[in-house]
């Protein structure tokens, strides 16, 4: 008997066991949970634990409640100034009326709400990119930007109850084709550029060469100038040497230069030459023309005497004097050029002119 008690009481057992884990469902704490009866939402669970519901009536539909994350695909945006330009972003949400999602999205569930959100946000980056420029959207500090996309995604959002929380422009590029020529545009202008320094460097260049060229022709000019004078001057001083030393004495000067002449054209690695004997060259050769010289007799020593009260006589006519060598404006040669000649030799100069003095009769 105690068998068929047995047998009677473990079915009874396992279809109660049954009926207490159909009617108890947990909640994690990650989810949101609402009980649904013939459709009609009968309970709303969103903090974690267990929950009990009409056993194969009641049933328990889960929602995740962490912030998701749902990106965009890549689209093209036209700024207020007409320039195209390739946008995608990321944006997250969260549920925050489950009852309100729940007839949002019916069957469809989180699946359905990224899509209509992919949708709305991306109508809100277009909305908004299409009210400012493209210097806006290109700019690094775009923070303003985004939190006007977030709060028109958030406005247009609520009827899912779901709630934006973010939105961030992860890519804002010009279209390929673009880009190509916006790299061609940016490269000509920098090679442009280059190529206005390259030319304002040799204009400075150029100008500073001429300088030092117009720097180095007066310099040299001026040099050269004072060569010349100092050259000039020079050989005023030597020919006035040379004219004073041939007035002194024809027969000397013409025996110093045929010396110089047979110095200068007798050597071995000269050319032939064919003279006569008795031609003028060989003068000096035949005869040193010492019975021709005429030298400057100098004056006999006077006795010491008393000066005498009368002024001194001008030298004779005939007797030679030695030049005084000045420049066109009448300045002693080399003074222009700063330059101070040699003065005239001592040989060269005429000796001095004692004046002879007749002694007094003596006085009875």
């Amino acid at each position: 008997m105690n068998r068929a008690i047995s047998i009677l009481v473990l079915p009874f057992v396992a279809v109660v066991a049954l009926l207490i884990m159909a009617s108890v469902y947990i909640v994690d704490v990650r989810e949101k949970a609402l009980v649904m009866r013939f459709g009609e939402v009968v309970d709303v669970r969103e903090n974690p634990g267990l929950g009990l519901k009409v056993p194969f009536i009641d049933q328990v539909v889960r929602y995740d409640a962490r912030i998701l994350g749902i990106p965009t695909p890549p689209m093209e945006v036209t700024p207020l100034d007409d320039r195209r330009l390739v946008v995608d972003a990321f944006a997250r949400w969260q549920i925050t009326d489950v009852v309100q999602f729940r007839r949002a999205t019916a069957a469809g569930g989180i699946q359905f709400a990224q899509q209509r959100l992919a949708d709305i946000v991306t109508n809100a980056i277009r909305q908004v990119m299409g009210s400012v420029p493209s210097t806006t959207v290109l700019s690094d500090d775009r923070t303003p930007l985004m939190n006007q996309i977030r709060d028109l995604a958030r406005a247009n959002a609520e009827d899912l109850g779901v709630r934006v929380i973010d939105v961030r422009l992860t890519r804002t590029d010009l279209p390929e084709q673009n880009l190509t020529a916006t790299y061609a545009r940016m490269r000509a202008e920098r090679e442009r550029e280059a190529a206005d320094e390259i030319a304002r460097g040799g204009e400075a260049a150029q100008r500073v060469r001429a300088a030092a060229d117009r720097t180095v022709v007066e310099l040299t000019s001026e040099a050269r100038k004072k060569a010349e004078i100092v050259r000039g001057e020079a050989d005023a001083r030597r020919n006035a040497i040379y004219a004073e030393a041939f007035g002194r004495d024809p027969e000397f000067f013409a025996f110093t230069r045929a010396m110089t002449s047979y110095e200068r054209s007798l050597k071995a690695d000269n050319s032939s030459m064919v003279i006569k004997p008795e031609g003028q060259f060989f003068d000096y050769l035949r005869d040193d023309g010492a019975d021709r010289a005429n030298p400057v007799p100098a004056a006999p020593a006077a006795a010491p005497t008393e000066p005498s009260p009368e002024p001194a006589a001008e030298p004779a006519a005939d007797e030679p004097v030695a030049p005084e060598a000045t420049n066109r404006e009448g300045q002693p040669l080399g003074e222009n050029a700063g330059v101070k000649l040699t003065p005239l030799p001592e040989s060269l100069a005429p000796p001095p002119q004692q004046e002879s003095v007749v002694p007094a009769a003596p006085v009875e």
